[in-house]
């Protein structure tokens, strides 16, 4: 496969047990905004990409794994940002008294895989990461 190949927006849709709450939550305390909707599911531009909240009765229980001395929620799902971008996203989720999971921090410091990350989760259990690099070249380095 090319590595090299132009990046594209990604879909992803996730499930939701309350469609109100999840679309609240994207909605204003997310910012997001909705594209297509209808009774069963909404979609999001999620950082021009496409995130689509489906509301089902069946969710996938949500396991951890340890990483840098943090308890990650697997699966999980999210983008990478410029590092600017990751701030005021930040300080947008703070102020809207986002619990999260872990909290804003930077991991593995001085390597090259140094990254800002914040964890959080929507109203139906579903995982969040939002990171940054300060150099988005070192994404795949070890």
């Amino acid at each position: 496969m090319d590595n090299n190949i132009q990046q594209t927006p990604f879909h992803l849709a996730i499930p939701v047990s309350n469609l109100k709450k999840a679309r609240e939550f994207y909605s204003i305390a997310l910012g997001f905004v909705e594209g297509r909707s209808s009774s069963d599911w909404v979609d999001y531009n999620f950082f021009g990409h496409q995130l689509v909240i489906h509301k089902t009765s069946n969710r996938n229980i949500n396991n951890h794994n340890d990483v840098d001395g943090h308890s990650i929620p697997v699966p999980h799902f999210g983008v990478i940002l410029n590092m600017n971008v990751w701030i005021n996203f930040k300080e947008r989720l703070m102020s809207q008294n986002i619990k999260f999971v872990v909290e804003p921090h930077i991991r593995f410091e001085n390597t090259a895989g140094e990254q800002a990350t914040m964890f959080f989760l929507d109203p139906c259990g579903n995982a969040l990461e939002i990171k940054a690099f300060h150099d988005i070249t070192n994404l795949f380095k070890k």
